[in-house]
């Protein structure tokens, strides 16, 4: 059986709740192997990280994370999607979490849901930073599509936290990192006949404040959900705030390109560097 339609069987169960943990190598040839926790429980319903790191005695004191939100139009549900880029950051010494949350395909849920879901998340990872060995500081979330959405709003959304969160510890992450993000979802943007009881809070473009995340920005030149004109908004409005924000372009691509394996290797140095650059990793790498 090809590598390819083992990944595919492999998505297919998880995404159907099979929680069967899997591992890969590092470079040296060591496993890392994942650990799985609760973050939340909604009634019958148990939400999952998946944590990948090296041992800590190989990693600094407090290493940095990042969390990972995959896509689906809060509709479809893939926990796997960000499998191979927790491998390789993981391998660098940073902590690397794939989030799971509620979606509508299979818990019935809408995007609000979602969102709360996210900002669980984030809490949960910077209220257990010194179990884990992360620098609560240097936390960063990352996410494709909705999964992008879901990491920016994490920042730009105050209004709206679930029950039960422990509002003193912060959801808003230090750096984000977005393939393709439904960061627009106003009138005109993606999404807004399913989240227009909640505009503008729910949309990150509309809630840009004074001060902002390091942001890097993927985006297909063909995607027929976000157009070149949205991320170029959104990155002046990030850097009239001061902050900086990375729009990287790629010609022909379409929605969803940063999956796909040709194009990893094209994305992963220009997050390395970026990642390089925030102090996220050593320039040993």
């Amino acid at each position: 059986m090809c590598l390819k339609r083992i990944f595919f069987l492999i998505s297919l169960l998880v995404s159907s709740g099979y929680t069967q943990v899997v591992k890969g190598q590092n470079n040296s040839g060591q496993d890392i192997l994942p650990v799985e926790v609760v973050y939340k429980t909604i009634d019958t319903t148990k939400l999952t990280l998946r944590i990948y790191a090296l041992p800590k005695k190989q990693r600094s004191r407090k290493s940095p994370a990042i969390v990972y939100f995959f896509g689906g139009g809060w509709t479809g549900r893939n926990p796997l999607q960000f499998h191979e880029h927790a491998l390789r950051y993981a391998e660098k010494g940073i902590v690397t979490i794939l989030a799971d949350y509620r979606v509508k395909n299979v818990h019935g849920t809408s995007p609000m849901e979602a969102l709360l879901d996210a900002k669980s998340a984030m809490r949960y990872v910077r209220g257990h930073a010194k179990k884990w060995r992360i620098d609560e500081d240097r936390i960063a979330a990352a996410g494709g599509s909705a999964g992008g959405h879901l990491a920016a709003a994490c920042f730009t959304n105050e209004r709206f936290n679930a029950a039960g969160d422990n509002l003193r510890i912060s959801a808003k992450p230090n750096a984000l990192l977005l393939f393709n993000p439904v960061i627009d979802n106003g009138p005109d943007g993606y999404g807004y006949e399913r989240v227009s009881q909640w505009f503008p809070d729910f949309s990150p473009m509309h809630m840009i404040k004074d001060a902002f995340p390091e942001t890097i920005f993927f985006l297909g030149t063909k995607d027929r959900l976000i157009p070149v004109s949205t991320a170029e908004t959104f990155t002046a409005k990030v850097q009239a705030t001061g902050s900086s924000c990375e729009l990287h372009l790629y010609d022909g691509a379409g929605h969803g390109f940063f999956n796909q394996p040709a194009y990893r290797e094209v994305i992963f140095p220009k997050v390395d560097s970026f990642l390089l650059r925030i102090g996220y990793i050593g320039k040993q790498d």
